[in-house]
């Protein structure tokens, strides 16, 4: 890949993460910020070459990876969860895993674990699948709970910890894990605490009509997806750039009245008539991330509240649960977010 394809980096300014100034003193966004939202224009592009549809999944999963989140994907089988992590493995120079969680799968079995050199007559750490920096953890709900606990431990520290030795895993490191949403049978459901480490939840649904053709069109042919992958689809940036986006991104101002904004939409969760169960803090913190990062993919320094409006039903939809009641009269979790965020003032300058 030729140095000259990846967008260059300006130096750090001086301004703090989330320093608030009023609209009429804000300097114009710095030229960064115009080459974060050429690079994700770009990566939009490569990936539709290979991948077809499913907008939200692709825009969730670009601002959790340059937000330092991790995604819960909802989903039946035979979308193409594989081929869209491979493509963007591609497209970043970023390696790729992939795990089927069973019943039987073990924490070791995703971590590594020590195994017994005979030449050194010493145990050496053998790393697990985890090891790696895209990694599509396929219907994460098949294992027991404690291969869950250990992968979410992973993407909680960045590392793996074996007979009191850290191993760090490569950076950037994001999960995408799957859950199938019509088998019950043999599945070990993701308590809320875990459910609130992921970033997002998307839904992932059958292509319209006119995408499923398209996707006849690519994919009928017997031809080797990874020579089509390396033929068709070509690397723009690589994970060095990546990290240096993700720190970008962090300094994108927040103004106070949007902090406020946030914060009511949090808050307003625990109160709402229909949710047993409101957001924690931590979706703030989330919102507010995914927020930033959405504004630099539009190639803001700061963010609006439509940023946030655009990302706030994955932010939350996992971290709030309906009543009783509210499940016998089949409401949906997102029609009732809906609902309460039109409730809410949006700020306006």
């Amino acid at each position: 890949m030729n140095d000259s394809s990846l967008p260059p980096i300006l130096p750090n300014d001086d301004s703090q993460p989330g320093e608030s100034q009023p609209i009429a003193d804000r300097p114009a966004p710095s030229p960064e910020f115009a080459k974060i939202k050429s690079l994700f224009e770009q990566i939009q592009a490569e990936v539709a070459k290979l991948y077809v549809g499913q907008d939200e999944l692709v825009l969730g999963t670009l601002t959790a990876l340059f937000s330092g989140g991790h995604v819960l994907i909802e989903s039946v089988p035979g979308l193409g969860k594989t081929l869209f992590v491979r493509t963007l493995g591609r497209i970043l120079g970023c390696e790729f895993g992939r795990i089927q969680f069973t019943a039987d799968l073990m924490p070791s079995d995703i971590t590594g674990a020590p195994v017994f050199d005979m030449q050194k007559s010493e145990f050496r750490f053998r790393p697990g699948p985890v090891f790696t920096q895209l990694l599509l953890a396929d219907e994460i709900n098949r294992s027991p709970a404690k291969t869950h606990a250990a992968l979410l431990e992973i993407m909680q520290e960045y590392r793996v910890t074996i007979d009191g030795t850290s191993h760090p895993v490569p950076k950037p490191f994001l999960v995408l894990a799957t859950q199938n949403p019509l088998e019950s049978e043999g599945t070990y459901n993701l308590p809320e605490a875990q459910l609130d480490r992921f970033m997002f939840k998307l839904m992932v649904d059958y292509p319209s009509a006119s995408e499923e053709a398209e996707i006849l069109k690519l994919h009928s042919q017997q031809v080797d997806f990874t020579k089509r992958l390396e033929e068709e689809v070509r690397p723009i940036t690589n994970p060095d750039v990546v990290q240096k986006v993700i720190s970008i991104c962090s300094r994108v101002r927040v103004e106070d009245r949007l902090v406020e904004y946030i914060n009511s939409l949090i808050r307003s969760t625990r109160s709402w008539p229909a949710f047993h169960m409101g957001a924690s803090p931590r979706a703030g913190i989330a919102l507010m991330q995914s927020a930033r990062t959405i504004a630099a993919f539009a190639g803001r320094d700061f963010a609006v509240p439509d940023d946030v409006i655009e990302i706030v039903l994955p932010v939350l939809r996992h971290r709030v649960s309906l009543t009783a009641e509210a499940e016998i009269e089949g409401r949906n979790v997102d029609e009732e977010l809906k609902a309460m965020i039109r409730g809410i003032d949006v700020p306006r300058n």
